[in-house]
């Protein structure tokens, strides 16, 4: 059977090797995997030729935005231009971000690199539309969407985890209330993000309390 030239690009670039991933084992993106952001301008360049010769990118815009409680985040447009065939392509746009003022527990934290990572993030997101670690991203060829070095997704747990059922323990919020709550019968049928928002209401109405 004839190969699909319109897929010729997205077959070079849909297979991630394990040695450009990384399992996020920690924190809000545990589960997700992680891409080092190197293999992308590795595969722009065998594929396409060097930096500024085969490919290149220009940033079209870059702003900050107010969050809830004093976070800040950073954003950054660009226009990825690649070599094909002797053709330039017309820009393929990819919108990348970072938090700048992330609310931690000793207070707000200012990112100084926040522009930069949202930048690796925008060159992920132009990378995405030419099938780039598609087995990351498509939920069809290997699993779901989640990257980062650079990108903010979804968490890949779909139901409540030993961390917030330790977190449940510590707030004082039982099992049979939680299931209850939930309306379910097992503790383990809560759905991840129903457990977080429980956590994050009892930690606020406990702060009242004080």
């Amino acid at each position: 059977m004839e190969e699909n030239k319109n897929m010729e690009l997205y077959n070079k670039f849909g297979t991630t090797p394990k040695e450009a991933q990384k399992q996020i084992t920690a924190g809000r993106l545990k589960g997700m995997t992680d891409i080092n952001p190197m293999f992308r301008i590795k595969a722009l360049t065998e594929v396409f030729g060097p930096v500024g010769f085969g490919w290149y990118y220009e940033i079209t815009n870059k702003w900050l935005e107010q969050g809830a409680d004093g976070v800040v985040c950073a954003f950054v447009d660009i226009n990825l231009y690649v070599k094909y065939n002797d053709e330039w392509s017309k820009p393929i746009h990819g919108t990348g971000g970072s938090t700048f003022v992330a609310k931690e527990s000793k207070g707000l934290y200012t990112d100084d690199e926040a522009y930069k990572k949202a930048l690796t993030d925008a060159i992920s997101i132009s990378c995405k539309a030419l099938g780039m670690c598609a087995d990351i991203y498509y939920s069809a060829d290997t699993q779901r969407y989640g990257t980062k070095y650079d990108t903010i997704d979804e968490p890949t747990q779909t139901y409540i985890t030993k961390e917030q059922k330790d977190k449940f323990k510590e707030l004082g919020i039982t099992d049979e209330a939680a299931c209850a709550y939930n309306k379910v019968d097992n503790i383990d049928k809560i759905l991840y993000e129903n457990a977080k928002r429980m956590v994050e209401a009892k930690e606020k109405a406990l702060k009242k309390e004080k």
